[in-house]
């Protein structure tokens, strides 16, 4: 079972190239973020005749979150939004798929440490980390996954010393991270990976992506259950090369 991440940074505008991956790549499950669509003008039928069923969230502009799953059934017990935390912003879709429980997840960005958005980001991953805790006693199969605005380490960054105590690698965002992860999720590319310089996110500006000036802040992580079973994970840079690119690029993971 392959299961896919992609912050897609407006789907109205990369709808072929998520179309092209899932040509290309074969997903069993692939989640975005950043959709920036409204549920009504969501792209079904393209999305269906490319042989998936898709289940989404969706806002004018901002935010959104998708789950498409290959084949004719959509995902089970289908749930929107983080459980016990009124919030306007569709950031979170969790479903089952073949008995595997998929959070999929756009977490706030934060914009810098201290200011008011970065608090409803710490109160908003404190909430997320409640309910993952629900989630995961009800299905110890659990795959959470997404756009978490937060590089785990220092080897996720490409300059430490220049993002250090900044937002995305903030010492309050890697302790809840690990918070996270303390319930039994386990990073899956760090399962298979220890070498540095593996980004999954490239700012556009400064021509970043060329220079490999990255973060690795788009991950999967795998409950205690499905640890043992991860085959791969890695990260697919393809994407970020084709014209007019989401500054983010598909990271996956494999189940046996």
């Amino acid at each position: 079972m392959k299961i896919a991440s992609w912050n897609v940074n407006s789907l109205n505008v990369r709808l072929q190239h998520v179309l092209d991956w899932l040509d290309m790549a074969k997903p069993d499950v692939l989640g975005l973020q950043e959709t920036k669509m409204e549920d009504a003008k969501f792209p079904v039928a393209a999305i269906e005749a490319a042989g998936y069923r898709v289940v989404f969230s969706g806002q004018k502009t901002y935010n959104g979150v998708a789950l498409l799953v290959r084949g004719d059934a959509p995902p089970e017990d289908v749930h929107r939004g983080i459980l016990n935390f009124e919030d306007v912003q569709q950031r979170a879709i969790a479903g089952t798929v073949n008995g595997v429980r998929i959070v999929n997840l756009y977490v706030v960005n934060g914009e810098a440490v201290g200011s008011e958005k970065f608090d409803y980001k710490m109160r908003w991953f404190e909430a997320m980390r409640a309910w993952i805790a629900s989630e995961l006693t009800r299905y110890p199969k659990l795959v959470v996954m997404g756009d978490f605005n937060i590089a785990p380490e220092d080897r996720d960054v490409h300059d430490p010393k220049r993002w250090k105590d900044k937002v995305l690698c903030s010492v309050p965002e890697r302790e809840g991270l690990a918070a996270l992860q303390s319930l039994g999720l386990h990073d899956a590319f760090r399962l298979k990976h220890e070498d540095e310089g593996r980004f999954s996110w490239w700012d556009y500006r400064l021509a970043a992506f060329n220079r490999g000036w990255g973060l690795r802040i788009d991950l999967t992580l795998v409950s205690d259950a499905l640890k043992d079973g991860v085959v791969d994970a890695d990260i697919d840079v393809v994407p970020r090369t084709w014209e007019r690119p989401s500054d983010h690029t598909p990271v996956w993971v494999e189940i046996a």
